[in-house]
């Protein structure tokens, strides 16, 4: 018999069919759950969570981050969809990434304090909340800023701030709580790294002409990259002080000669990866079948 390899994500996601596809080669019988299938129960039968399959999954892949878009509902949604995952894996169910990794990098103040405790050089950054709060720390940060959403990812919602009016304009926009990180002055690219158990894969994210974010899915270009031996390793750090065993991670080399870790998603994608590096789905499926229960 088939052992089950549950992924939760949307099944018309890209990563998600391509995943399906490569554990079913590995053995599996693949199954996509949807988050709002989830549910849990107490002293009501013999299922406590579900769906079933969940608990009798060999492997549960995280494959999307587990909120919706409104904002009424989405931090019910997020504790009690983590409150499951959790309980899976109390039970014995493998979940890669396990809930406390998701719970880290899905928010980048955490994410970047338990960085920095490991020793990674990191971004100068403050949280703070409220405009004038804001404008106080833009100034400590140079006057030269970048704000992002505390929670978000692919580039979304990130500007540079050079003055207190566009700051506050900012902060008013985005809600109370502000990040914000200095700006660093680079080369035009970053470095994404996408660590999978013991391997490695890397690439060169050029940003697009007149662009300084440098996000594929802002215009992006992907470029073959010869991953130095002591970025790999701080890729490595970065993704065991979130405590996954899975993640992309965002390197970026700055014009001063430092390399700064920016960011570990614990929900990588690899689509544009994939075009210097095709094996890279075939290692998260490797790494999933190994991560299995018996």
């Amino acid at each position: 018999m088939s052992r089950l390899a549950c992924i939760v994500g949307e099944p018309a996601g890209w990563h998600v069919r391509r995943l399906a596809e490569a554990v079913a080669r590995r053995g599996f019988a693949a199954m996509v759950v949807r988050w709002p299938e989830f549910s849990a129960a107490v002293g009501c039968g013999d299922v406590p969570l579900g769906p079933a399959a969940l608990a009798e999954a060999h492997v549960v892949a995280i494959r999307g981050m587990p909120g919706s878009a409104a904002p009424g509902t989405q931090l019910e949604e997020v504790i009690f969809r983590m409150d499951v995952l959790g309980r899976l894996a109390a039970a014995g169910v493998p979940v890669v990434n396990p809930p406390r990794a998701l719970e880290i990098a899905i928010d980048k103040y955490l994410a970047l304090a338990v960085m920095a405790s490991a020793g990674l050089p990191v971004p100068r950054t403050a949280v703070v909340q409220g405009p004038e709060a804001a404008v106080e720390a833009w100034r400590r940060l140079g006057g030269d800023c970048v704000v992002k959403p505390l929670f978000g990812s692919r580039g979304r919602g990130i500007v540079r701030v050079r003055s207190a009016e566009s700051l506050t304009a900012s902060v008013a926009a985005g809600g109370n709580i502000a990040y914000l990180q200095e700006f660093v002055p680079h080369l035009g690219w970053d470095a994404r790294v996408l660590v999978v158990g013991e391997r490695l894969f890397a690439m060169r994210r050029r940003a697009a002409d007149g662009e300084w974010r440098t996000n594929l899915s802002l215009g992006g270009r992907a470029e073959p990259l010869d991953l130095p031996q002591e970025w790999g390793a701080a890729a490595r750090r970065a993704v065991a002080a979130v405590s996954a065993s899975i993640g992309g991670v965002d390197l970026l080399p700055a014009t001063d000669g430092r390399v700064l870790v920016l960011e570990v998603n614990a929900v990588p994608g690899w689509r544009g990866l994939e075009r210097v590096a095709p094996e890279v789905g075939d290692a998260v499926a490797d790494h999933l079948s190994h991560a299995a229960r018996p």
